[in-house]
């Protein structure tokens, strides 16, 4: 009895099974320490930021904020108010100071709809620096977040929910389906599917955040296509990793949406407030570029979208190249196995 216990435990924990159990755990771990390790400890670090003050002190003010410690900004004069507000319009700076020496308040300008955390901390660090010189100062939002948009949260949440529904439904095509395309036919038929996925999830998404929900004011039909774009280049890119590593490619694809690229995306802290290595990879995963391009449609008119709709459209093509060449490669495989000669018999 015992011993048959022993054998039915050691077929149960097989070698395959050690090996995933233990990249679950790396996961895990993982999750934890990028999750943490971006956010913890959010801190100003160079936001473009504009100065915009009479000749006679304007590069004073500029010397001055690029003194301060830690270099939270990276202050740039400006020629007048009207031209700092359209940088902010236009998601070229986070931030401006209008500095008026006849009398002793300044103006802050923000945009808190690409962000309420980083125009919070502006106001906090504006504050201190004119209280120092005995000055106060008043912020205007010059592209504020929607009332039912609470901390410019909503449009995050929405691509993580897009995210979510991607890399799920590829994991349940190779559940229900086997990991890897037998052909390329059968991979065209799961990249056609995602297509129909991301058309649905993506007006959806638009919908309930727009029509239903109101916290997003921008246009559907902008975010409809967005999320159709993110949606397709997340199945897309999981589909290609179960092409190339089976079942594990799903694990991958949770590596470099959730535990890559979520904390970077900028919606809790936007990006100037990341530590640099999430700053940096940021803008290059679909949670990133998903979450600028949406809060540029939501609140900046659409501007400075190019590079998000970039990044996210790489993924969409190299995703679907990928799954094509790997289903080409595993059918040529499986033929070459297929018309290999068996071992010869021997005559009696």
């Amino acid at each position: 009895m015992k011993q048959s216990t022993l054998s039915e435990v050691k077929d149960a924990v097989t070698p395959r099974a050690t090996l995933l159990v233990i990249g679950v755990i790396a996961l895990q771990l993982l999750f934890v320490a990028s999750y943490v390790g971006a956010l913890h400890e959010p801190r100003l670090k160079d936001v473009p930021f504009g100065v915009v003050a009479p000749q006679a002190v304007a590069g004073q003010t500029v010397a001055r904020l690029e003194g301060l410690p830690g270099s939270p900004l990276d202050p740039r004069a400006l020629p007048d108010e009207r031209t700092a507000r359209q940088q902010l319009v236009n998601r070229e700076i986070d931030g401006a100071l209008v500095v008026r020496p006849a009398g002793t308040t300044d103006t802050l300008l923000v945009a808190s709809g690409g962000g309420r955390a980083l125009s919070l901390a502006l106001e906090s660090l504006l504050a201190a620096v004119d209280k120092n010189q005995g000055r106060t100062v008043r912020t205007v939002d010059v592209a504020p977040s929607s009332p039912h948009d609470f901390n410019s949260l909503s449009s995050f949440y929405l691509v993580i929910g897009w995210c979510v529904g991607a890399y799920l439904c590829a994991s349940i095509l190779a559940i229900s389906a086997g990991a890897r395309p037998a052909n390329p036919t059968r991979a065209a038929t799961r990249l056609g599917t995602m297509t129909l996925v991301a058309l649905a999830g993506g007006l959806g998404g638009a919908v309930i955040v727009g029509p239903v929900l109101g916290a997003l004011p921008g246009s559907v039909w902008a975010l409809w296509g967005l999320g159709a774009l993110l949606i397709f280049a997340v199945g897309a890119a999981t589909l290609a990793l179960q092409g190339l590593f089976g079942v594990i490619g799903i694990g991958l694809a949770i590596l470099l949406v959730v535990i890559a690229g979520n904390p970077s995306a900028g919606g809790a802290f936007p990006a100037p407030m990341l530590p640099p290595f999430w700053e940096a990879i940021g803008p290059a995963l679909p949670p990133g570029a998903g979450t600028w391009a949406a809060r540029s449609i939501s609140y900046f008119h659409g501007n400075d979208m190019t590079s998000a709709l970039l990044v996210l459209s790489a993924w969409a093509v190299a995703g679907v190249l990928i799954t094509m060449l790997a289903a080409v490669l595993r059918r040529r495989r499986t033929a070459e196995a297929d018309g290999a000669p068996g071992p010869a018999v021997r005559a009696p």
